[in-house]
């Protein structure tokens, strides 16, 4: 089969190789480990090692026929109840949400070769959550807010750009408000798998699983 040249060649013994010292350097904790944490450090990792925007990851949803859709956004908060991200419920992902509210997250971390997924259920913030976050972002990434018909067709550049300059003059001199359209998510985790790149593709994956979000944690360590 002849490869595309754009894409990197398998590795061989010798790329393998001066990839191996790292096996012995890193570990991963198993069993009666908390996931979230175990999280928190690797994206405190990823926040050190990534050029830039460590926190991105891709969220799938499903559409009404139960084809997936998939985008990378930002994640803005991640604890014990779960992973955060915001955006217009009136986009795409929003009708698919408020149709089937499920999704996954995926994160990769070239630089790291990590990876960790997420499965659950995704749940709307509570309003005040919502505007508050929103008030921390930049004016202009307000009023692009206000302009923005996320994921509906749009007749050219300077139609958006027509947008921002109305949604400009009519908050002019005043504190530019959420939305009523825009809001956040949490994604709820009911699986969390990691997932560390190892020589030779023999690579860690670890799953922690639960059936209810009440449940404890459980542990199984996964075939690469």
């Amino acid at each position: 089969m002849a490869n595309s040249p754009h894409i990197p060649p398998t590795p061989d013994e010798r790329a393998y190789a001066a990839d191996a010292d790292a096996e012995a350097s890193d570990h991963l904790p198993g069993d009666g480990a908390d996931p979230i944490q175990l999280f928190e450090a690797w994206l405190a990792d990823a926040g050190r090692a990534e050029v830039n925007d460590p926190n991105a990851m891709v969220l799938a949803t499903v559409d009404a026929s139960g084809a997936p859709n998939a985008r990378c956004l930002l994640l803005k908060d991640v604890d014990s109840r779960g992973f955060t991200f915001f955006t217009n419920a009136g986009s795409v992902k929003g009708d698919e949400l408020a149709a089937a509210p499920v999704g996954a997250l995926c994160f990769h971390w070239k630089s790291l070769r990590r990876q960790v997924r997420v499965r659950g259920p995704v749940g709307e913030l509570e309003r005040a959550d919502v505007d508050a976050y929103f008030a921390t972002r930049a004016r202009a990434s307000r009023i692009g807010a206000w302009a923005s018909q996320q994921s509906r067709p749009l007749e050219s550049r300077e139609a958006l750009r027509a947008e921002v300059e109305r949604f400009e003059q009519e908050f002019d001199g005043q504190d530019v408000p959420c939305p009523p359209t825009w809001t956040g998510y949490r994604l709820a985790p009911l699986e969390i798998e990691f997932w560390r790149d190892r020589p030779y593709r023999l690579h860690d994956r670890l799953r922690y699983d639960r059936a209810d979000l009440s449940d404890a944690w459980r542990f199984t360590r996964l075939f690469p």
